[in-house]
């Protein structure tokens, strides 16, 4: 195949994996469903990350000990005064009501968040958007740019307007960090500290399947 053809087909592949499954996600697949859709979605990138040339899977296990505990700290703080104010201006009642009146639910969120959700969703929407399909954004902050905006259409199934623009954010901050700060272990520990903020926060409710009211 030569280098333009392997272009076109990149190009699709990442379509259909960014955009079209989100897209095919929030309109047609019930929100009982969306579990079983992330696993497929999740084994669907392992697969495409598995066939990308020059890719090891030893990668995702380089670098854990070069994490910036400090830089950490600082995003959360930054990011708890932000979850903060974004809780009294929409949800004020909802303020921190996992930790308050379903402890033992934020106990597993916090433990199980890392491992079921960020880590999987670090895989596919940055290792193997960077990976396999970088070549497509030779530059670094359209490529940011881009990747923001897929992670937050990927929470289009969540019907409300919160999500998405959040995780477009969150997405932006991850993919730097992934860039520039330590590759995929940095970024997945940001991503769960940062979603087991908005657990914590009271803004889950706008990323809980069970909520979605369509």
């Amino acid at each position: 195949m030569t280098d333009a053809a392997d272009l076109r087909w990149r190009r699709a592949e990442f379509l259909l994996l960014y955009v079209g499954l989100p897209v095919l996600f929030a309109l047609a697949l019930p929100s009982v469903l969306l579990p079983a859709g992330f696993l497929g979605a999740t084994a669907l990138a392992l697969l495409m990350l598995a066939r990308t040339p020059g890719f090891s899977w030893s990668e995702l296990l380089e670098g854990w000990r070069g994490i910036d505990v400090r830089l950490i700290a600082g995003v959360a703080l930054a990011v708890s005064l932000a979850l903060g104010a974004l809780v009294w201006l929409l949800l004020p009642g909802q303020a921190l009501a996992l930790p308050r009146f379903a402890t033992g639910l934020w106990i597993a969120i916090l433990l199980l968040y890392p491992w079921l959700s960020a880590l999987p969703q670090e895989v596919m929407f940055r290792v193997l958007f960077f990976r396999r399909y970088g070549a497509l954004f030779p530059d670094r902050r359209i490529a940011v740019g881009i990747n923001g905006a897929v992670f937050g259409l990927a929470h289009l199934a969540y019907w409300n307007w919160v999500a998405v623009p959040l995780a477009a954010l969150g997405g932006v901050l991850f993919a730097e960090a992934y860039l520039r700060r330590g590759g995929f272990p940095m970024a997945s520990v940001l991503h769960s500290v940062c979603g087991m903020l908005v657990f914590t926060s009271g803004l889950g409710l706008f990323f809980y399947h069970g909520a979605i009211g369509r």
